[in-house]
């Protein structure tokens, strides 16, 4: 930036930007743009202000965790505050991290403790007597909201510890979460009342939390898993984070088995991998992996910065969300004659690869969703999944954005197109003088799991029917 007065501009430009989606994500559970969006202006700010330290302020977003709590249900004041973690997006940023902690230990090697990082709302569960007598949030890290009410009706959640060795105060902090199946089951079910259904698990296990009738949050399929501690009665002084979590698990709290011990940062690299592979078939939804250092003398001795532990950094997978523009809207015809609407992107970098097209299911969805041509969309693809538009940043609207209408004529072979009364599916009436579905059904045909026909491809089924040399698969 060419002058200090453009770079103080810019620096209160990313905090204004970031003061407001920590309200939205934090306070109103309604963000309006992925996380990956967010860790970019995050990264921005704290790039300026590394460069230019005399502009740091107290109340800058990289001095402190979040945002304030609504007021509504009343605040908890954590004794220890819950702070976040520092992001490695990249195998050096593991590297220096590591290299790093041994600079300060002055050691050779490292043990961590390596965790799946679970996308969830982060609480503080506090037991005294070992009985559970408060929940909170995490909210500003230095205050957050009482939901003990509703922590309660969550059943993974213990009322009462086991045994009796437990220390007379104990405050674990855990993730609370939504499973994949119990946020397919509950959008099924909201979609069949006729009520909106939620985006992604994640802002639907928050708002669940954060209900004021804690009647609505035990209809939610909430879970819970711990990851560590908070403040602790004096006699308790365990020597290592997994020795926490075993003793966790013995006095009936839930801890994830995917924790492993791992040896430096080559092994935080190959468990990171392994997460990777594994993580579509996982019952819930992670975003990285999450490496402390196991011994709890060193975390002591390692301390923290403003906003996170030395001793702990979260390893981000490739974001499943971004922003991009939607240019236009296409529909692509099927072996039945389903119509199903295409978005054609703004190519952007999403889930690993450059999407450029995405799924936009059916007109019902569009119409729900508010999409429109020319809206900023967030485009959401996971593992080998079809990527597809997940929501619209309204604030990003422009005026001349264009409404979505379903065709009237098949865009291949001109017939009228048809959408039966009570139905989503729209369809071609054309049958098989329809190039399109004479094709899909001759892929359909030829296919492995049907005739078997080996060699017959889709580009040569394509030069069979534009040369009218096939017309059914007979």
């Amino acid at each position: 930036m060419s002058t200090r007065q453009d770079v103080k501009k810019r620096v209160q430009e990313l905090r204004d930007q970031l003061r407001y989606h920590n309200h939205r994500y934090y306070v109103l559970d309604d963000p309006e743009i992925p996380d990956a969006e967010y860790d970019r202006l995050m990264r921005e700010l704290q790039k300026l202000e590394t460069e230019h330290p005399e502009l740091v302020t107290p109340d800058s977003p990289t001095q402190r965790v979040g945002a304030a709590p609504v007021k509504e249900l009343g605040e908890v004041r954590h004794a220890v505050p819950m702070l976040s973690l520092d992001n490695a997006f990249a195998e050096e940023d593991v590297l220096a991290f590591d290299r790093r902690i041994r600079e300060r230990l002055e050691v050779e090697s490292i043990e961590y403790a390596a965790e799946p990082k679970l996308d969830g709302l982060a609480v503080s569960l506090r037991y005294e007597g070992g009985k559970l007598v408060r929940g909170a949030t995490r909210g500003d890290g230095s205050t957050g909201e009482d939901v003990t009410q509703n922590v309660r009706t969550i059943k993974s959640i213990p009322l009462e510890l086991l045994g009796r060795d437990w220390p007379a105060v104990l405050e674990v902090r855990g993730e609370v979460y939504m499973p994949k199946k119990g946020f397919e089951a509950l959008n099924r079910r909201l979609a069949k009342q006729g009520e909106k259904t939620y985006v992604n698990p994640r802002n639907t296990a928050a708002g669940s939390l954060r209900q004021l009738d804690p009647r609505i949050t035990a209809d939610r399929p909430l879970e819970f898993y711990c990851y560590g501690l908070g403040e602790v009665a004096a006699d308790y002084a365990p020597r290592r984070h997994s020795m926490v979590l075993e003793k966790l698990r013995e006095w009936g709290v839930r801890v994830n088995r995917e924790i492993k011990l791992v040896i430096g940062a080559e092994g935080c690299l190959d468990y990171y991998a392994k997460i990777g592979k594994q993580r579509a078939s996982l019952p819930y939804e992670i975003d990285g992996v999450v490496y402390k250092v196991d011994r709890l003398d060193w975390q002591a001795e390692l301390g923290f910065v403003s906003r996170a532990p030395r001793w702990a950094v979260a390893h981000k997978f490739p974001a499943e969300e971004q922003m991009t523009i939607l240019k236009t809207v296409d529909f692509q015809v099927g072996r039945t004659g389903a119509l199903t609407p295409t978005a054609r992107l703004a190519p952007v970098f999403v889930g690993g690869t450059t999407v450029s097209n995405a799924t936009l299911h059916n007109m019902d969805e569009i119409e729900r969703k508010d999409i429109r041509i020319g809206d900023t969309v967030i485009v959401r693809r996971a593992g080998d999944v079809i990527p597809e538009v997940a929501g619209v940043v309204l604030a990003k609207r422009p005026k001349d954005a264009k409404k979505v209408k379903l065709p009237r004529k098949c865009p291949v072979c001109g017939s009228e197109v048809v959408r039966p009364e009570g139905e989503v599916v729209a369809r071609c009436s054309g049958g098989l003088f329809c190039a399109a579905q004479r094709g899909q059904l001759i892929r359909h045909f030829a296919a492995r799991r049907a005739m078997d026909i080996e060699g017959l491809g889709e580009k040569l089924i394509d030069q069979l029917i534009e040369n009218e040399l096939v017309t059914t698969p007979a």
